[in-house]
């Protein structure tokens, strides 16, 4: 990624597929309850896809997992 904070991005899709799967979510449907496209969501978690997003998305996001916001941004070692 050539993105400066690309790490940050790959936790954070590799925090929302986590929590997903734990609520036991597909892809389609964390993004019809979050409002984005499929594609966007996709996009999100995986890993070398440069993308970005919005505060409104992260918050949707989080909602829909049942997570708080800062969650999603937590870097695991």
């Amino acid at each position: 990624m050539t993105n400066r904070h690309g790490n940050r991005y790959l936790q954070l899709g590799l925090n929302v597929a986590y929590y997903r799967k734990l609520k036991g979510l597909t892809q389609i449907r964390l993004a019809e309850l979050a409002g984005i496209s499929r594609t966007h969501m996709s996009n999100i978690e995986a890993p070398g896809v440069e993308k970005s997003v919005s505060l409104d998305v992260l918050f949707n996001l989080a909602e829909a997992l049942g997570v708080e916001p800062g969650k999603l941004l937590e870097i695991r070692e």
